[in-house]
């Protein structure tokens, strides 16, 4: 009499078969079963268990097509963390799917990449989401993030550059749109620290490039719109506000309301400025011109600003406390010059950004009022929109997947 499998075997290959209808009825299965063994008190499930079942699921994945469908099952796939029943299990299916999508990236052709792209931003908005149902506990956020840099971030962790790549442009866009309404400026600095300490000591200047990029460059690009949340926020809240106080008194007690609400500083709304100076004496002012060009950011004129429905979402920032911790970074005696330059660069924006300065382009000082060079001007401003910290404006329609490869080209030259 032959063996019998391993339940967890036996829904990998039922989940990876040809038929469309078996795949289907494995994962309604595979819910009712995850929620009744994590009912156990260690979570009823190891590692390699976990990892036979996302090895079904990748390839049931695989197997799907149709753009709609393929967006479906991505949902209910990620959406199986819910079903565990025990919090420890349910980080555990998260780094066992990074391990899996490490393991098997190299293998995605590009014609398949997209939905598992659309895959690896689904669990994470998941798992972001089971985080918020328990109100953000600190020692979730403090797993969630070392399993980040365990499994990604880290030089050991053995991730594919087009996974980390990718993973970085989502994160920020999935944090403001699952947690922005409840996410004070304190709890944003910790999301976000395990990649401030990755850019002063990593020693692939790609992937801090794409730190720089995705990361901080976008909590810069995201200021006047997160500004501008607060003082709505501070507006409809209607504390502090008395109709014998002067204009003065009140937009004074609304700034400290903005203070109380986030815990962060308030920056002013003023126009946009040219920012100026150095940091500190300490600062390294022979950078190249080349380096000095990418770390400007671009900043638009009232009419090409992006209106609050098409940014959507954003977070809170203490701009100051932010520049402090890059600067605690930046300046240990480990961090390579390299870094340090990048950094101090980043942080001179943050600390502009605390007193109410906004970055803009240092235009030439003569500029020509001739029409034709106005308007060549203008488009080639258009077209660097939205370049950030050291990273160019990827070409329309490019994906992670041909950055990676760009980027990677680039580093053997």
């Amino acid at each position: 009499m032959a063996p019998t499998q391993a339940p967890e075997i036996q829904f990998a290959q039922r989940l990876a078969s040809n038929e469309k209808p078996m795949r289907t009825k494995a994962i309604k299965k595979l819910k009712k079963y995850i929620t009744v063994r994590s009912q156990a008190i260690d979570g009823g499930f190891s590692s390699d268990e976990l990892l036979k079942l996302w090895k079904g699921l990748f390839y049931c994945l695989w197997m799907q097509d149709k753009l709609l469908l393929q967006e479906e099952l991505s949902n209910q796939i990620s959406g199986l963390i819910h079903c565990f029943q025990n919090v420890q299990t349910q980080f555990l299916f998260l780094e066992t799917f990074l391990q899996t999508m490490k393991r098997e990236w190299t293998g995605i052709d590009r014609l398949r990449m997209d939905k598992f792209f659309q895959l690896v931003r689904f669990v994470f908005r998941k798992t972001l989401e089971m985080m918020k149902s328990k109100e953000w506990e600190t020692s979730l956020v403090t797993r969630f993030l070392d399993v980040l840099s365990s499994q990604v971030l880290h030089s050991t962790s053995g991730a594919p550059a087009g996974l980390q790549f990718h993973i970085m442009d989502l994160y920020m866009s999935e944090l403001a749109a699952v947690g922005s309404a409840e996410l004070t400026a304190a709890q944003n600095l910790t999301f976000i620290d395990p990649f401030c300490k990755i850019a002063s000591k990593t020693k692939d200047r790609i992937l801090l490039k794409a730190i720089c990029s995705s990361i901080f460059s976008v909590i810069v690009d995201q200021a006047p719109f997160a500004i501008e949340d607060l003082m709505k926020e501070v507006k409809a809240s209607g504390v502090g506000v008395d109709d014998s106080d002067s204009g003065q008194a009140s937009e004074e007690e609304e700034e400290e309301k903005v203070k109380t609400l986030k815990g962060k500083k308030p920056a002013k709304k003023t126009t946009l400025k040219q920012s100026s100076g150095t940091l500190s004496t300490d600062y390294d002012e022979n950078l190249d011109e080349e380096e000095d060009e990418m770390l400007h950011l671009e900043s638009d004129s009232e009419s090409e600003m992006l209106d609050d429905k098409e940014v959507g979402p954003v977070l809170q920032f203490d701009y100051s406390a932010l520049a402090d911790r890059l600067f605690g970074l930046a300046s240990r005696s480990n961090t390579s010059s390299h870094n340090r330059q990048r950094l101090y660069k980043v942080i001179k924006i943050f600390r502009d950004l605390s007193e109410g300065v906004f970055p803009q382009d240092e235009y030439p000082e003569e500029v020509s009022t001739d029409e034709d060079d106005d308007e060549m001007f203008g488009s080639r401003k258009r077209m660097k929109r939205g370049r950030g910290f050291g990273e160019e404006e990827e070409a329309e329609g490019s994906t992670p997947a041909k950055k990676q490869r760009e980027e990677v080209s680039d580093s053997q030259l």
